[in-house]
Parts: structure tokens; C-alpha cells; sequence
């Protein structure tokens, strides 16, 4: 859910805690990515409006990883801090865990870390990622817990099946009540096109379905 995966990850509906370090070369690599709405969990976080994305990740031999992620959004800008070790236990098996910290330099008192973690077994994953800080709320206030299924159509083409669960104390203050979110998506080359919907309907954020296509460019350094 590193966000070298921006194309997905800028979704983060669909892949959010999947694996950060799956994605990562070794070695230090950026990325850029620009979407028509940024997805976080099924919640629209610019507003409807299109995001423009980048980061910067270091992705060790030993399945170590640590990066930096920024995105514009509705209230300012989102700058994410992450690390955590990822590694493969056999062929069709494996696993992630880390620490996320979202930052928003522009909102006061917003900034909130989790703890996450997935397992992988041939094309489906299973995450669950926990708050363990915020200005607010004590660690534990808030979990999401997701489960996403690959396949792969071809060498080129991948479809992305989703759902997650997103509860606890701190949703109901952000939301009023916990929320679901499902979807798929399409993967081709850098580009990903993609249907996504919530059991959340209040303010800014509906339950209609929303579409959104991204396109990113992973550099290494």
C-alpha cells in the first residue's frame, strides 16, 4: 500500500498496506505519478480534484527498505515517511511489515503513523495496518484491514481486485462510522485505470463509484 507502485499506490483504495517493499528495486529509486483523483481507503483526498506525485525510496539486498512520498491534497500537502522489511519465504509466499507516518504540514495537529503489515501467497494478499499515533487518539483508535487478489492477464496486463475495511475510534470522528471500500483495477505498462466505491456516503466523500486512471514513471538513482 514503496510507493514506487504510484499508479496504485496513489489509489490507495485499492492497494493500501499490500506490500510497500514488493514493489521496490534495490538500490535508490524515485518516482513520479499524476492521477485524476486520489484515492486513500475509497476517500477521495484532493477533492475530486487531480494530484500530482513523487518520491524517493532505498530498498536494500536484505529486504530492509525506507522512502518518502509527497502528494497535494484538498487541505494542503501530504508527506509520508516510511520503512520496513519485506521478505519472501518461499516461491509462492510472502511478507511485509513497516511503520508509516503521514505528515500535513499545512493542517495542524492532522499528522498520524501506523503500523502495518501483509502476507502474500501467490496473487492475494492480506494486510492489516493500525494507528499507533495521532494528536488526538491513543495507538490502536483506528484499524484497516484490507485483502487484494492479482491476476495476471498477461506479461503486460494485470487486473486488481480489492476490498478493506477502515474502523475504530478515530473513523468514527473523522467519517461518523466505520467504512468499507471495494474495487478493480487494470494495469498496462505505467498506466492503471480503475473503479472504486464505498459503503461512506457524507460530505465530501459519496458512495457513488469512482473512476480514476493514473500514469507513473519510476527512476533509478
Amino acid at each position: 500500500m514503496t510507493k514506487t507502485l504510484a499508479s496504485l499506490a496513489i489509489s490507495a483504495a485499492l492497494l493500501a498496506v499490500t506490500s510497500f517493499q514488493s514493489s521496490a528495486t534495490e538500490g535508490l529509486s524515485a518516482n513520479v505519478a499524476v492521477t485524476n483523483n486520489y484515492l486513500w481507503r475509497g476517500l477521495e483526498q484532493t477533492g475530486g480534484d487531480a494530484a500530482i506525485s513523487g518520491g524517493i525510496d532505498y530498498a536494500s539486498e536484505s529486504g530492509f527498505y525506507a522512502g518518502t512520498w509527497v502528494s497535494n491534497v484538498a487541505w494542503g500537502t501530504e508527506l509520508d515517511l516510511y520503512g520496513g522489511y519485506g521478505a519472501d519465504i518461499n516461491e509462492s509466499m510472502s511478507y511485509d511489515v513497516g511503520f508509516i507516518y503521514y505528515a500535513y504540514p499545512d493542517a495542524d495537529d492532522s499528522d498520524f503513523s501506523e503500523i502495518y503489515g501483509s502476507f502474500t501467497f501467490t496473487g492475494l494478499t492480506v494486510g492489516v495496518a493500525m494507528l499507533t499515533s495521532s494528536e488526538d487518539y491513543d495507538a490502536g483508535d483506528s484499524i484497516y484491514v484490507n485483502a487484494d487478489y492479482a491476476l495476471a492477464l498477461s506479461n503486460e496486463v494485470e487486473v486488481n481486485f480489492h476490498i478493506g475495511s477502515f474502523s475504530g475510534d478515530q473513523v468514527d470522528a473523522w467519517l461518523g462510522e466505520s467504512s468499507v471500500d471495494y474495487g478493480v483495477s487494470v494495469s498496462k505498462d505505467n498506466f492503471t485505470f480503475g473503479l472504486s466505491k464505498t459503503d461512506f456516503d457524507d460530505g465530501g466523500n459519496s458512495d457513488d463509484m469512482k473512476f480514476y486512471v493514473a500514469y507513473s514513471i519510476d527512476i533509478d538513482l
